[in-house]
């Protein structure tokens, strides 16, 4: 099944999101708002000053030469009096505008000297003034529902006053390790064993969408042994991520496993790498079967497992950013896949790494993005390819 088709089915089996939970905004960075905050204030709250310079009413600074009385000195968080006419009031950033000024002459612009104020003009009315409200009007909606939180929006939810917020629990999400082959770092490496990578690098990504992971540990190549993990991770989870078993060899038994305890709806994608992912329910949980190549199982993670476990916990989706780079490598042959290149991307040209091998994690250490290669593309040197940064995937 091509690669878009494929996520769009994903997707639409994703369920609802879970109950909520209200924390405060400190713990709320990167979860996901189950409400729309509206703001109890404006904000700013009153017109401010933009600079450090002198309140004036733009009607007295219509002459060439204006030189005005110094009334009142206004600085950040004191409330000002009202400006009286034919004055202007010394006046910092951030400041409160006095009752009846409506620009701010900024200091460059001004020579002050015995209490009064000399400044060319005329003044433009509302220069270097923050109008009330500007940044955000009272009541209005601050932050739409489904946002998965940023630092920045903190800040914003912040600046209204809002000190809790309510969003979506953490989804549980359990991880089998297939294979006879694996063993844990930090254990002795024996005649044909390999170390277990794949679960390190989905423990850290699920760490970093906010999910509680549920490690069922590794399982050997037995269809008994698979099913009873399946079933004690389909007890436990809301989510089940496996590696490794989904191919077709003798000593693969997860396909067979999850047709047993549900369903499959998709398996074999039309990508490289990562063509045998395979996706469905077990028990009615959701269910994705990733390749045990720790490459293709980043990139099958990233691709279609992320953008699930978000909508899951009532994120609103957005495909990731593509950017539109020259590339500093060649494709002489067209491929049947869509293939997803480890590449670096620096100083306006991207480069593949030189071995795509979906055995090598290192490529994708080395790497800051993946470079798209669709189905019977080539591509010379010089030419415009698709490119995804990491920071669009793996946070």
């Amino acid at each position: 099944m091509p690669v878009a088709e494929a996520l769009t089915q994903i997707l639409a089996s994703a369920p609802a999101a879970p109950e909520t939970e209200t924390v405060y905004l400190e713990q709320a960075v990167a979860r996901v708002l189950a409400e729309s905050p509206t703001s109890p204030v404006a904000v700013p709250p009153a017109d401010n000053s933009s600079m450090d310079g002198y309140a004036v009413r733009s009607q007295d600074c219509q002459n060439p030469a204006t030189t005005l009385p110094i009334s009142q000195r206004i600085p950040a968080g004191s409330a000002p009096l009202p400006l009286e006419p034919g004055t202007a009031a010394r006046i910092f950033t951030g400041a409160e505008m006095p009752a009846g000024a409506d620009a701010v002459v900024i200091q460059e612009n001004a020579t002050e000297a015995d209490g009064h104020v000399a400044f060319s003009g005329p003044i433009n009315a509302g220069s270097n003034v923050r109008p009330k409200g500007q940044d955000i009007a009272l009541g209005a909606e601050v932050i739409y529902k489904g946002r998965r939180l940023q630092p920045a929006d903190i800040g914003l939810l912040a600046s209204t006053g809002i000190d809790s917020v309510r969003v979506y629990r953490p989804i549980k999400v359990a991880i089998i390790s297939t294979g006879d082959e694996l063993v844990e770092p930090g254990s002795s490496l024996g005649a044909g064993k390999i170390y277990n990578s794949n679960r390190f690098v989905l423990t850290t990504l699920l760490a970093k969408l906010g999910c509680e992971v549920v490690n069922i540990g590794r399982v050997q190549d037995d269809l008994a042994a698979t099913t009873d993990a399946l079933e004690r991770a389909a007890e436990q989870a809301d989510c089940i991520l496996s590696t490794g078993g989904v191919s077709v060899g003798e000593e693969d038994y997860v396909k067979a496993a999850v047709e047993a305890l549900g369903a499959l709806q998709l398996w074999r994608m039309r990508i490289k790498p990562g063509k045998p992912l395979a996706f469905g329910h077990v028990k009615q949980i959701p269910f994705f079967g990733l390749p045990g190549n720790p490459a293709s199982s980043l990139i099958t993670f990233t691709l279609f497992v992320r953008p699930f476990l978000l909508k899951m916990q009532g994120a609103h989706i957005e495909p990731p950013l593509r950017l539109s780079v020259a590339a500093g490598f060649e494709r002489s042959s067209a491929g049947s896949r869509e293939e997803y290149m480890r590449a670096r991307y620096e100083n306006g040209v991207v480069h593949i790494h030189q071995n795509q091998s979906s055995g090598m994690l290192s490529s994708a250490s080395w790497a800051n993005g993946l470079v798209v290669v669709y189905p019977h593309q080539t591509v010379a040197l010089g030419d415009l390819v698709e490119f995804i940064p990491f920071s669009e995937l793996l946070n």
